[in-house]
């Protein structure tokens, strides 16, 4: 198929050892709707909107000397990735993106370990940081943007609801030759530890926002992108340093890139300077994760 070729040499400069974490097929962008494919050190992820995949496009895949899994989006149930062909990878194994290390299991469930389309936005974190920097990660997922951070000299402290998933990124951290036990790990509600910190006047020099679209806390209490963004920003820039940052990001297809800028805004009430970023180069289909950098 000419157009799973032709998107395979544009982002041919992309794939090298210090990067084998891509995205390497963005649907309509390189010439088929609703199909994605995200390679993992040799071995790719097809995502479908539908519960098919065309007869064309499963041959060709199957000619392919690696491991092909295939994930449907349009499950109500999130299930992990189905072999479809090549050799099977039953175990976690080592992915690099940017010269950093991440643990990738395709039996853990509907995400495989990173989101891809946070490359730019982490190697931003990375360049950022200085020694002796203070870095919150909230709705961490395992710990990617605290793993550049440490990188990067800064002390974490890394947030989120699930305990498997902190441990998943302390070995993320041991992976990079980062002690986890020398940085901070908080289980349990982002707006609850943000009003916690708060209380205690616990600050960060840097403060990383990324919410799923959609929660509901342990009391009912339901938190929409759409909706409640500006208080999430809001409550982050109680817990912010002067002089400090906060990279709020959302993949909520509700929002347009305005929107969200207004959103930001208007949750930082404190004199900022804001920075709208695009999503990566491989990205060709329509652009759905929005990035504001905010320097107050």
């Amino acid at each position: 198929m000419d157009f799973l070729l032709k998107a395979l040499e544009k982002r041919k400069h992309l794939l090298n050892t210090e990067n084998d974490a891509v995205r390497v097929f963005d649907g309509l962008g390189d010439g088929c709707r609703g199909v994605s494919i995200d390679a993992y050190a040799g071995s790719w992820v097809v995502a479908t909107q539908g519960e098919r995949i065309e007869p064309q496009l499963l041959a060709e895949l199957k000619k392919q000397k690696h491991s092909v899994y295939w994930k449907r989006l349009s499950q109500s149930q999130k299930e992990s990735p189905i072999l479809l062909s090549g050799k099977p990878q039953d175990t976690p194994f080592i992915a690099v993106e940017s010269g950093v290390k991440y643990e990738i299991n395709y039996q853990a469930g509907y995400s495989q370990g990173i989101f891809l389309d946070q490359r730019e936005n982490r190697k931003r974190v990375l360049e950022r940081v200085q020694a002796g920097d203070t870095v919150l990660n909230t709705f961490a997922y395992t710990g990617a943007f605290s793993v550049c951070a440490s990188l990067g000299g800064a002390s974490t402290t890394t947030l989120d609801l699930s305990q498997p998933y902190l441990d998943w990124g302390k070995r993320n951290f041991q992976l990079n030759g980062q002690d986890p036990e020398s940085h901070f790990w908080c289980k349990g509600d982002t707006f609850h530890w943000l009003e916690r910190f708060a209380k205690k006047e616990r600050k960060f020099d840097g403060i990383i926002l990324d919410p799923p679209t959609f929660s509901r806390d342990q009391k009912g209490k339901v938190f929409r992108v759409e909706k409640d963004y500006a208080c999430l920003v809001e409550m982050a820039s109680k817990c912010l340093a002067p002089g400090g940052w906060i990279l709020a990001t959302t993949n909520c297809r509700k929002l347009n890139d305005a929107a969200f800028l207004r959103m930001v805004r208007e949750g930082c009430s404190r004199k900022h300077q804001a920075t709208v970023y695009s999503m990566p180069e491989e990205y060709r289909d329509i652009p759905f994760l929005k990035s504001v950098w905010l320097e107050v």
